[in-house]
């Protein structure tokens, strides 16, 4: 399973013809893709209009729905302390995603190259989408 950043779903929105949509169909379409409440909530905060929010929310409802758990905000909050001791600081958005994501070991699909600083984190790489 996998899971999209917002900088993912901008694209997929915006531009009808980019490659994020095609991949985010492709996902979609083999049942492979997921929604985080900090996702959805970053895409929302992003709408002009009431309209335009309950269209993303028709289209990102059909969409399987992770929750986070106790261990998997306890899992971000670790990886955060353990990147500051590095002298790394990430959005706490991004850490809840990546604590999220280790906890169901699930994969990221991102845009965003500071999601490569985090440890065991999978990140999905659309070719394999793309092959079929």
């Amino acid at each position: 399973m996998v899971v999209a950043d917002t900088s993912v779903w901008i694209p997929y929105f915006n531009q009808p013809d980019s490659q994020e949509k095609a991949i985010l169909d492709a996902l979609i379409q083999h049942d492979n893709l997921a929604l985080v409440g900090i996702v959805l909530a970053e895409l929302l905060q992003g709408c002009r209009s009431a309209k335009e929010a309950a269209a993303l929310v028709e289209t990102l409802s059909a969409l399987p729905f992770i929750e986070m758990t106790f261990p998997a905000w306890r899992r971000a909050g670790e990886i955060s302390a353990s990147l500051r001791r590095r002298g790394v600081t990430l959005p706490l958005s991004d850490l809840i995603i990546a604590g999220l994501a280790l906890h169901q070991d699930f994969a990221v699909f991102t845009l965003d190259p500071h999601f490569r600083k985090i440890p065991g984190l999978r990140l999905y790489h659309p070719s394999k989408v793309l092959r079929g």
